[in-house]
């Protein structure tokens, strides 16, 4: 059976200065090395053989309907501002809606060099593809907005980066949209009012329907980011790159380049080797997306008739997105202590874990999953530390109706920890996909307690310890 993939190209209808068209480059040998089944039927795809689905996949053989171009877009990378970025080494093939009504892009990434690949070769190796689909499936399976990953495929072809040649791979991905702050910065940035309006109707058309303004579309977009950002400190996740062109207009996670997870918390951790001065650690997540809303704010000003009013009323907006961020995370951390619905009042609950767990070096993870278990204190270097936290907590407890069982849904029992994708890589590129397997096949019910898989809940012994997590360019 051949792979059908049912295409509506909305964005190739937008006018030609929004992307370049070209096709992604063939490959030498491709070969598949997962597919998303689940997602696929979601999307209304018939899958077809592998060896066919390795040469769609692989950009040697686009789809019919397929009508593939490279977007084209600006961004702040680590607070300086590039007028011109765009995918310098994706493809955007189509777009398909589902049964149900969604619209969803499906792209390629790792497709080959084009117009906007800065001396970049387009290419993408093996670990962080596989990187990628670990990390935005568990994202997924965790709640958590996020684009998904479709298929990946090895090429046959090496890569070659500073440490040397590597096996070239592709992952093709599936998001809401690859719309980004950036890419309202291109065109403010150029003046293009016409392209910017443009940009606008489609953003809100496809995201924001009920949206009739740009103080409509920008509120909308900072109470999704809002809720994603609390949705990220519960988990522990950072991002590593959260650039203006990293932020998306649909509320969704995507460009998954160093991110990671914490193990043991400590609210300034970088893992990003390229964040040298910890923009983007885990406890400026929150300022930093705040600065993005800003920007995309500044870029849709000019569409505004009268330009001072707009200015003076995003910036309410804007000031006004710390309290919506912290409203968020009370909530999600209530949750993870077993408070249902944590007022103001039990921040100071809250706040008092985490500081202890930061001095005790306690896993975040663990901790909060061994609350509902009543082993919480065997995660800190100093048990005393809980055991008087414990006393208030505990109190505040009895007005709880089932504190454990929200516990359990609100804190996962296992994450992608950083030492065992490491791991998981290093066999793939020794042919062995056995521990990637394994990773999708436990990750897929985090919320569960899989007790065969203990030691993937294990946080990493000093020798497994992962300094810095590397973007695959």
């Amino acid at each position: 059976m051949t792979l059908h993939i049912p295409f509506d190209n909305s964005y190739a209808r937008l006018p030609a200065g929004f992307y370049t068209r070209l096709a992604p480059v063939p490959v030498k040998s491709p070969g598949l090395v997962a597919f998303n089944e689940e997602l696929a039927k979601s999307l209304g795809m018939a899958p077809g053989a592998p060896e066919d689905m390795a040469k769609v996949f692989s950009g040697n053989l686009p789809p019919d309907g397929a009508e593939p171009l490279a977007q084209v877009y600006a961004g702040h990378q680590f607070g300086g501002f590039s007028p011109q970025l765009g995918d310098g080494r994706a493809n955007l093939l189509g777009e398909v809606v589902t049964p149900e009504g969604q619209r969803f892009d499906i792209q390629l990434k790792g497709s080959g060099p084009t117009p906007y690949s800065r001396m970049g070769d387009g290419r993408a190796w093996l670990g962080p593809v596989l990187r990628e689909y670990v990390v935005s499936e568990a994202m997924h399976a965790l709640g958590i907005p996020t684009s998904r990953a479709l298929a990946a495929v090895t090429t046959g072809e090496p890569v070659y980066r500073d440490t040397g040649a590597m096996p070239g791979a592709i992952l093709t991905r599936v998001a809401a949209s690859h719309i980004r702050v950036g890419t309202f910065q291109y065109f403010a940035a150029r003046r293009d009012l016409k392209s910017l309006q443009n940009l606008f109707d489609y953003t809100v058309a496809r995201h924001a329907p009920e949206a009739e303004t740009p103080t409509d579309l920008l509120s909308h977009v900072i109470e999704r980011q809002a809720r994603l950002i609390a949705q990220w400190m519960g988990v522990g996740f950072i991002h590593g790159v959260m650039n203006t062109d990293n932020t998306t207009l649909s509320g969704e996670t995507i460009d998954y380049g160093p991110c990671a997870f914490m193990d043991s918390f400590h609210p300034d951790t970088v893992y990003s080797s390229i964040d040298r001065q910890g923009r983007y650690a885990y406890s400026n997540q929150p300022n930093v997306i705040v600065w993005n809303m800003a920007q995309l704010a500044t870029a849709l000003v000019p569409l505004m008739p009268d330009q001072d009013a707009a200015i003076e009323e995003f910036t309410k907006l804007v000031h006004a997105m710390p309290e919506r961020i912290h409203a968020h995370w009370l909530n999600v951390f209530g949750r993870k202590i077993g408070l249902e619905a944590a007022t103001p009042e039990d921040e100071p609950l809250i706040t008092g874990l985490l500081a202890r767990m930061a001095e005790g070096q306690a896993d975040f993870t663990n901790t909060f999953r061994a609350l509902a278990t009543g082993r919480a204190r065997d995660q800190f270097t100093d048990p005393n530390a809980f055991d008087t936290w414990e006393i208030d907590w505990k109190q505040r407890l009895e007005a709880e109706d089932d504190p454990q069982a929200l516990m359990r849904r609100a804190t996962p029992s296992v994450i992608p920890r950083n030492h065992r994708i490491e791991q998981m890589i290093e066999a793939a590129v020794a042919g062995d996909y056995a521990p990637f397997d394994r990773l999708m096949n436990v990750l897929a019910t985090p919320y569960d307690d899989h007790a065969d898989d203990a030691d993937l809940k294990r946080p990493p012994d000093p020798s497994e310890v992962v300094q810095a997590t590397f973007c695959g360019t």
